[in-house]
């Protein structure tokens, strides 16, 4: 019997380390590496992970400090999460969301719009951060335009900001290190200064300043408000812009500069949702109501992929024709898939049953204590920042910067701990599960290096 191509091309035999980097070279491209390490270096191969660890081939565990990108908030293999996974694959795999349901996505929506603070919200669901993002800014130019003001074509963003990868997302999350090739294609939107704490322009203390910083903001908006359908920002912290925290009261002034100009307010909650505030989600620490919110990551605990829009019930019924609307044509193939819903909904239960918001209480001023401490003993003219379970040291260009950082990483990676900085920010972002004893261990590992460099 003739033998398939695809029956050919599975090897019969297990690689081993060497081979299986060999043949990741010659097929894989890793997402934001540097492609001359991939080819030098003896870069790790994972093989299993359980509850805060990693493991490699060889059997050795390193703590994940960054929650696997900032995602997997119960740990690896929960139990739960696997049954859930397990069972609804028996029965439903896939089905269109289109002009029909399901019964996990509709408990899915009911329970995100309750657990959030838009209650009344309708949840579109994509796939990740970037296509939740490009969603919601289509959804804001879209509802204007279904209001009658075609003029509203702009958006109002932060400097340095990330909302992903894709063009829409970048025109409103413009990294310079990452995005330059692609200037010429965004759109040009309205960027207001950062509130950057560790290199304030006005020179004050997050703890004496009266967010001077929003000044700018204040200013784009008197000019241009007309112009643009919403404003969005990273509630809290600008993650991959550089792990930048900021005050509650910077996202509470821009709720009421929202209302006065009759602009929409997007809280992208992708990174800081379910819990990695300190609150369930970010904007509640402001007390502030978006009008759309973004999120994804710990919605299913990092296991799979799925993100969502939720939308106020005003912009959700502007979109129906017999009110003069027009239908939202915009869709994803998996969008509200079956078997992530009913992962995301056994998330969202263990979310109370494991009473995550009050386990990591304790462990939020231990963080933020820490991470103050390494900086001040080792690092005095840096710069140490903490919320939630997010801690972070901006490493200054005398004390080292960048090379310092990565330097870092890699001590501690020999050392059992998984970091991975963003230029000269060295952070923890640690799954909201990890004990006392295993938060300190990263703390005792980043001291020991920092004893040691």
């Amino acid at each position: 019997m003739k033998t398939s191509s695809i029956e050919k091309s599975v090897p019969e035999v297990r690689m081993g380390d060497a081979e299986l980097r060999r043949t990741d070279r010659a097929h894989v491209w890793h997402p934001y590496s540097n492609i001359d390490r991939i080819l030098e270096d003896d870069f790790p191969l994972i093989e299993r992970a359980e509850g805060c660890y990693i493991y490699d081939s060889n059997g050795k565990s390193y703590l994940d400090g960054i929650a696997s990108w900032w995602c997997v908030n119960f740990g690896h293999s929960h139990p739960e999460l696997l049954r859930a996974i397990e069972e609804q694959s028996r029965s439903l795999q896939n089905v269109i969301l289109a002009g029909m349901s399901h019964r996990n996505v509709i408990s899915l929506s009911q329970k995100l719009s309750a657990l959030s603070p838009i209650p009344d919200s309708h949840c579109y669901f994509t796939g990740d951060g970037a296509s939740a993002v490009e969603a919601a800014l289509r959804i804001a130019l879209h509802y204007w335009e279904n209001r009658g003001y075609t003029q509203r074509k702009k958006f109002f963003c932060l400097k340095d900001a990330y909302h992903g990868d894709t063009l829409g997302a970048i025109s409103v999350g413009y990294v310079e290190r990452f995005h330059h090739q692609l200037s010429g294609l965004l759109q040009d939107n309205y960027r207001a200064m950062s509130p950057h704490c560790a290199a304030c322009p006005f020179g004050l203390e997050p703890d004496f300043c009266d967010t001077e910083c929003f000044a700018g903001m204040e200013g784009l908006f008197a000019q241009h408000a007309a112009e643009c359908a919403a404003v969005i920002v990273e509630p809290l912290c600008q993650g991959a812009g550089g792990i930048r925290l900021y005050p509650e009261d910077y996202l509470l002034k821009l709720r009421v500069l929202c209302d006065r100009y009759n602009v929409l307010l997007i809280c992208d909650e992708i990174a800081v949702g379910f819990g990695r505030s300190g609150s369930m989600f970010a904007s509640e620490r402001a007390g502030v109501r978006p009008d759309l919110m973004t999120v994804g990551k710990g919605l299913t605990g990092g296991y799979l992929p799925m993100s969502a829009v939720l939308a106020s019930d005003e912009i959700y019924q502007s979109f129906r024709p017999s009110r003069g609307g027009e239908t939202f044509f915009h869709g994803h193939t998996y969008s509200g898939n079956p078997i992530v819903s009913a992962l995301a909904l056994r998330a969202l239960d263990l979310y109370s049953e494991e009473r995550v918001l009050e386990r990591i209480q304790p462990l939020i001023p231990l963080l933020a204590e820490e991470c103050r401490a390494l900086q001040k003993e080792f690092l005095p003219r840096s710069y140490s920042s903490a919320k939630g379970m997010i801690g972070a040291i901006e490493i200054c260009a005398a004390e080292g910067g960048a090379k310092r950082a990565a330097g870092l990483a890699e001590a501690a990676w020999q050392r059992g701990l998984y970091l991975r900085p963003l230029g000269s920010v060295l952070y923890l972002w640690p799954p909201l599960l990890i004990s006392e004893v295993e938060l300190r261990f990263c703390f005792q590992v980043l001291r020991d290096c920092l004893q040691n460099s």
